[in-house]
């Protein structure tokens, strides 16, 4: 059991995103109690996730249908037929009990999975600041370990308010892949649990967040015809009214390709862990008959299970954003990495924001004690 949320889309069930092994299945049952300690047990219909990369564990609902279900506090799934009223167990508690009309947040960001001593500070600075100025307001991590220094940069943000941190021991429990190929990293579950945090995120903001932005820490979902994210979503949303998955297309930086200038190599910079992304302005032409990988802003109200790229279950269907209207910036390290500077396009829309851009990031980095 991983959390536990009512689904008002679905006559309020109560919904239990879990992980479950795939090979071994068996009965479970739902023990769900209201604040007077009145529980009900009742049979639960297990829905695994069609994406789990062939990895024997995988990311699951566990759906709880009974009776006075509204009035429900906390929940457990046990293979108990009989269920059980001792609320010293590990009951979940239940969000979303009521729809909102109105939503704390415009934009929160869902970064999945941290682990392994992640420590490339410039660049989540950078991008942290790159998505306050583009209007999110809330950006929320599952966090299994990083580095030192990150992690002091991680709590400036939290004290400041606008990054929520979420513990994610899943190597407590299981032995996590390291990657999504099976073939070439061995364990129990893709990536960290990633297929898990991203549809736990999506629920956990059900009622927080207007849109949801799914996507990975080194990764910036870049409007291209827009100042922000606001009027391009306004645009695409009065175009596509019913649609509440928008696919944006990933576009490769090389960091191994420094634009010539060297106007943004600033000494201020030169001693911070972590690639500095304003240097990096060539991108990859994309590939023929190569499958470009997307990322997405969802509605999460019309979204019930996704995958990484795609969603897997939404209501509305889902809009391919055409890529000179907004796309990725992705300063990683190269897929085509036989091109040589000459065949790469220069792009260079994250110098429009550069003056303001850089200014937040030094008096981030001065209030969390880099500089």
């Amino acid at each position: 059991m991983v959390s536990a949320f009512i689904d008002h889309r679905l006559d309020g069930v109560i919904q239990v995103i879990s992980i479950i092994n795939r090979n071994s299945l068996q009965p479970l049952y739902c023990v769900y109690c209201s604040a007077k300690q009145v529980c009900k047990t009742v049979y639960t219909d297990v829905q695994i996730h069609s994406d789990h990369f062939g990895y024997p564990y995988g990311a699951s609902d566990v759906i709880c249908k009974g009776e006075h279900m509204q009035h429900a506090t906390h929940v457990l799934i046990t293979t108990n037929e009989k269920g059980s009223g001792d609320l010293k167990m590990e009951y979940l508690p239940i969000k979303n009990n009521a729809v909102q009309e109105t939503f704390k947040f415009n934009f929160t960001v869902c970064i999945s999975s941290l682990f392994g001593g992640y420590n490339n500070v410039l660049q989540f600075a950078q991008t942290m600041e790159m998505y306050k100025l583009l209007g999110v307001q809330h950006v929320v991590i599952y966090n299994t370990s990083c580095g030192p220094d990150l992690e002091k940069l991680l709590k400036h943000y939290e004290t400041e308010g606008m990054l929520e941190i979420v513990s994610w021991p899943i190597d407590k429990f299981l032995n996590p892949s390291r990657g999504w190929d099976i073939r070439l990293h061995k364990g129990d579950i893709q990536y960290y649990g990633q297929l898990v945090t991203l549809n736990e995120c999506i629920y956990r903001h059900m009622y927080q967040s207007k849109y949801v932005l799914l996507n990975d820490i080194d990764e910036i979902i870049m409007p291209y015809k827009h100042a922000s994210l606001p009027p391009l979503m306004e645009d695409l949303q009065s175009a596509h009214p019913n649609i509440g998955v928008f696919l944006i297309e990933n576009h490769i930086f090389p960091k191994t390709q420094f634009e010539e200038s060297g106007k943004f190599k600033r000494a201020e910079w030169k001693n911070i862990p972590g690639v500095n992304i304003m240097e990096h302005i060539y991108r990859e032409p994309p590939q023929k008959n190569v499958y470009n990988p997307t990322k997405m802003i969802v509605n999460p109200r019309k979204v019930q299970q996704t995958s990484v790229h795609s969603t897997l279950k939404d209501l509305g269907g889902s809009f391919h954003v055409p890529f000179d209207v907004c796309r990725i910036v992705h300063v990683r390290v190269p897929l085509q990495g036989h091109l040589t500077k000459e065949q790469l396009f220069v792009d260079r829309r994250l110098w429009d924001f550069e003056q303001k851009l850089i200014q937040n990031i030094d008096q981030t980095l001065k209030l969390s004690g880099f500089l």
